[in-house]
């Protein structure tokens, strides 16, 4: 038997193995096998990492900002000539399958890119003369030590949407990663090191409820970003904001996807399969509940399920043809397959169900399925599944539509597909969610915008990536300056003589 790896911690420029007390398996979910396991980091192990982020702070905050942009520009060659490699990575701990993977890495580096356009971004103002020989002058400063905790769904992407527009702007990051999906985090450490990035500047930690809890009431950490499901953000959000820390959380979602009867079932059957199923539906920004206007529901059913049922589903690991690969634990598959259940008890009708393919004993692999008939008070409605499932609700017009996202506890994103430019209005002003698509299945905002989640979504402030990101890791300074005039008599003839305006 091969020896199973030990995820290793990076703190000050070294990477170490913990003297960890408790451990967390690896699985490549495509062979139900463990590949690594992760050390659990003790709070004080955990304050460590901190303490050396802190030690790096003066430093690299000084650093000119053209100078740490320049080394986002040389992590992002990296991440390009191992690309590859670093998509097979997410596979291959992760389950989802290599297309997605790549893209995911294309995003992850899209944030690079942005991240290497600070200097631009995070100009001051100035105003001369604001009052009677006073000039006014606004700076952006680091926060100080930042903190990342991050998910297991996008284990290469989400770190990206936090560190390279933390550190550019000049603050040291300390990442906790997902304990299931460690090794894509711990990829991303070592390009940054290969560019050049000094010691300390970026950590690594690995842990549990213990690991976080220090992190987030460290006398040292200034702020938290969180990407995960909607208790979590929110407990984070509380502690960190009652330690004093500024906060993003971003929490679950049940994201609507609005069907009106002129829409051209085709394409949106196609675009509502790659929502809901795209990465075994284990994303945030997946279609979960798609409601049918009047007469849509029908064809629409029918069409899902007859292409959910001719999707290749199976060990993404190495087969490019798969289009649906394993979800990321057996457990998870286990909880998929009770929310199905609850759902036939409940009244609602599976029109195709997922249990039916896939369930074996090696990969965590678990088949589409389209849950029909759904109404507000079915369990299925409002509880986020985190899997390959579209639930079908009926109502019989937009305004009943918008009625069900109204009652929503979440807030994410949802999406229409229709023909009429008037329905699309009324829907993208006044759909209860941070982010909307016309036509478009997957609303996900690329680097340059934020990340906007409502209600239960979200919790703080700022959001993840575009500017909002940069006001995120950095705080403003505002200086008045005024040069009373001083005694003249030393001063060249030619100055002193001088008329002033």
């Amino acid at each position: 038997m091969p020896t199973i790896e030990t995820v290793p911690s990076f703190s000050g420029g070294v990477w170490s193995s913990l003297d960890a007390t408790a451990y967390e398996e690896v699985f490549n979910p495509s062979t139900g096998t463990v590949i690594a396991r992760t050390p659990l980091a003790s709070a004080g192990q955990t304050a460590e990492v901190v303490e050396a982020a802190a030690r790096a702070l003066p430093g690299w905050s000084a650093t000119p900002v053209v100078e740490r942009a320049r080394v986002m520009f040389r992590f992002r060659a990296l991440m390009e000539q191992h690309f590859d490699e670093i998509a097979a990575l997410v596979t291959r701990e992760h389950g989802k399958t290599l297309t997605e993977a790549r893209a995911e890495v294309n995003r992850g580096v899209e944030m690079v890119e942005f991240s290497c356009g600070i200097p631009s971004l995070i100009i001051g103002d100035m105003l001369p003369n604001i009052a009677a020989g006073v000039d006014a002058q606004c700076v952006r400063h680091p926060v100080g030590v930042c903190v990342g905790i991050t998910p297991y769904n996008f284990p290469n992407m989400v770190p990206l949407w936090m560190f390279p527009v933390a550190i550019t702007c000049g603050n040291t990051f300390v990442l906790k990663p997902s304990e299931k999906v460690p090794l894509s985090a711990v990829r991303l450490g070592e390009l940054l090191a290969e560019a050049g990035l000094p010691a300390g500047v970026f950590n690594i930690v690995h842990g549990g409820k213990e690991c976080v809890d220090a992190l987030l009431t460290h006398p040292k950490v200034s702020a938290v970003s969180f990407v995960g499901s909607t208790p979590i953000a929110e407990y984070i959000y509380k502690t960190g904001t009652a330690h004093g820390k500024r906060v993003q959380a971003a929490g679950g979602a049940k994201n609507h996807l609005i069907i009106m009867p002129d829409a051209d079932l085709d394409r949106t059957v196609k675009q509502l399969a790659a929502s809901a199923y795209g990465c075994a539906g284990q994303r945030c920004m997946a279609g979960s509940l798609a409601v049918a206007v009047g007469s849509a529901g029908d064809p629409m059913v029918e069409a899902l399920v007859d292409l959910g049922a001719a999707m290749k589903v199976g060990p993404s690991d190495g087969d490019e043809s798969v289009a649906m690969g394993p979800v990321i634990r057996a457990e998870h598959r286990t909880r998929v397959a009770t929310a199905l259940e609850n759902a036939k008890k409940d009244g609602a009708t599976l029109a195709l169900d997922g249990r039916e393919r896939g369930m074996t004993d090696d990969a965590f692999l678990i088949g589409p399925s389209v849950v029909d008939h759904v109404t507000p008070e079915m369990r299925i409605a409002s509880d986020e599944v985190f899997g390959p499932v579209l639930s079908v609700a009926r109502v019989k017009n937009l305004e009943e539509a918008l009625a069900l996202g109204d009652a929503c506890d979440y807030g994410n994103g949802a999406v229409i597909f229709t023909r009429d430019g008037y329905a699309a209005r009324e829907f993208t002003r006044h759909f209860n969610a941070g982010m909307i698509g016309v036509n478009v299945g997957v609303p996900a905002p690329m680097a340059w915008f934020p990340f906007t989640g409502w209600n239960r979504s979200f919790f703080g402030d700022l959001h993840v990536q575009g500017t909002e990101g940069i006001q995120f890791y950095t705080r403003q300074k505002v200086t008045l300056t005024r040069w009373p005039r001083t005694d003249e008599s030393h001063l060249d003839p030619v100055w002193r003589d001088a008329p002033r305006q």
